[in-house]
């Protein structure tokens, strides 16, 4: 289960807190990439700073799964401290297809609990906490993911909108996950009963 404690934790189930931030197209609201009702899943993930290879590699990824995404109802946006000039030029030149929004003063990440202190190489630092929350159709968290890897990362992500919206519970695997864990059995010998 993500790590989910702390003043600024949101808990799964509740109100994520609203928001309105530039992009390349203009203002962007959450409640407008909700859309109307029944709306849409909003993944929102926070990374630290455009063309670094972690951060790249994220983008790519969340890039590259749009069209999985889409089929899921979901959109996904991102969000760093950097300006929308720097957004722009790092979806131009690395490829990412996702609306990067731009968060300066840091309002939304500290909303989210996306910035505080962190461990790099060693030492203790102040930052952005690399983080993703899946916004449900009604505006409670589905999931957060808190601490995120790369690598991955979008997969799982994912695999969370479709189980939340298949009425999973957010911590347990995906559907398939389960279900193919299940199927491995050892067949009985001939005359004797299964152990099950």
């Amino acid at each position: 289960m993500p790590n989910e404690t702390g003043p600024q934790a949101l808990v799964p189930g509740k109100k994520v807190p609203d928001f309105t931030l530039d992009g390349e197209a203009g203002k962007v609201s959450l409640a407008s990439l909700r859309g109307p009702a029944p709306g849409r899943y909003v993944v929102v993930y926070f990374y630290p700073k455009d063309k670094t290879p972690g951060c790249t590699r994220e983008g790519q990824a969340f890039s590259a799964a749009i069209p999985e995404f889409k089929k899921a109802g979901a959109v996904v946006v991102g969000v760093s401290k950097d300006t929308v000039t720097m957004h722009a030029s790092f979806a131009d030149s690395c490829g990412i297809k996702v609306p990067l929004l731009s968060d300066t003063d840091l309002s939304v990440h500290r909303a989210y609990g996306a910035y505080g202190e962190k461990t790099m190489y060693g030492k203790k630092v102040t930052g952005t906490i690399r983080s993703t929350f899946v916004v449900a159709p009604d505006g409670t968290l589905a999931r957060a993911f808190r601490s995120v890897k790369v690598d991955g990362h979008a997969d799982a992500v994912l695999a969370a909108v479709v189980q939340h919206r298949a009425g999973g519970e957010s911590g347990n695997p995906p559907p398939t996950a389960r279900s193919a864990s299940k199927k491995k059995t050892t067949p009985a010998a001939p005359g004797k009963k299964s152990a099950r």
